[in-house]
């Protein structure tokens, strides 16, 4: 199976990167933190000022310039294409109607603190009622229906304090 890796630079440049473009590359390594890189007759030191490896992201330092870069694998980046990360649902923002229907009861209000899986509110839809969880831990910022209020598919009801 082929090894590559995708490599994200400053959250802006997008690089994919195979194994044997990673083994053409001469490296060594100078200290602790630092590495001496040469490629096609160019030399280059990295120094790695920064790491979190459960997040495989880092920040270098090469020519007195600063690079955040963060390196994900292939199933890496199936986890991200299928929706399971699980950081993902904890940078929820917002929540939406997940379908048309009416608020039944609100069970949070604006500044009320919440935990993972409470529940904000009723939402009556064809005819059931549907209990809506928290997706995460937080502060509840806003809140744009109330009671009796008739909501579409997709509209913000719910904020979460960053």
């Amino acid at each position: 199976m082929d090894k590559s890796y995708k490599v994200k630079v400053n959250n802006t440049f997008d690089f994919n990167i195979s194994d044997d473009e990673l083994s053409n590359l001469d490296v060594h390594q100078t200290s602790e933190n630092s590495y001496h890189i040469l490629q096609n007759n160019k030399s280059v030191k990295a120094v790695i000022t920064e790491a979190d490896f459960s997040n495989k992201t880092y920040q270098v330092s090469i020519r007195n310039h600063s690079y955040k870069v963060s390196i994900s694998n292939k199933l890496d980046m199936l986890i991200k294409d299928m929706g399971l990360s699980a950081k993902t649902a904890k940078q929820i923002d917002f929540i939406k109607a997940p379908m048309p229907g009416l608020i039944l009861e609100l069970h949070v209000e604006a500044g009320q603190e919440v935990k993972e899986n409470d529940t904000l509110f009723i939402l009556e839809a064809m005819k059931m009622e549907n209990s809506i969880s928290s997706p995460r831990s937080g502060i509840i910022k806003s809140i744009s229906v109330k009671n009796g209020d008739a909501v579409e598919k997709n509209q913000h009801l719910i904020e979460f304090e960053n």
